[in-house]
């Protein structure tokens, strides 16, 4: 699967964060405009640059996907904390 990439804009499809973030992909957009999934795009510098670093949140669970320019995903990863609190600063961008 591959991130969209439209000028400044990225898109993601939902059954992919559906799954990662463990909703139903029909869920998503609307837990997107609630605030309820939030997002933090980082741009990569040096070894990584030219590649992204796409990060969402969900409840107590992070998801990373590392694209490059063309919207390949290069890497993913997922944290769940389960009943815990996600600490503060994983929602921090570069943590």
């Amino acid at each position: 699967m591959k991130i969209e990439m439209d000028g400044g804009d990225m898109v993601v499809d939902a059954r992919l964060l559906g799954e990662l973030l463990h909703v139903e992909p029909q869920q998503v957009p609307a837990l997107l405009r609630a605030q309820k999934i939030t997002s933090v795009c980082e741009r990569g510098i040096d070894g990584h640059a030219g590649e992204y670093r796409l990060s969402f949140f969900y409840g107590s669970r992070r998801v990373r996907l590392a694209i490059d320019a063309a919207g390949n995903i290069l890497r993913r990863s997922a944290i769940d904390f389960g009943e815990a609190a996600m600490p503060r600063q994983l929602r921090r961008p570069g943590a």
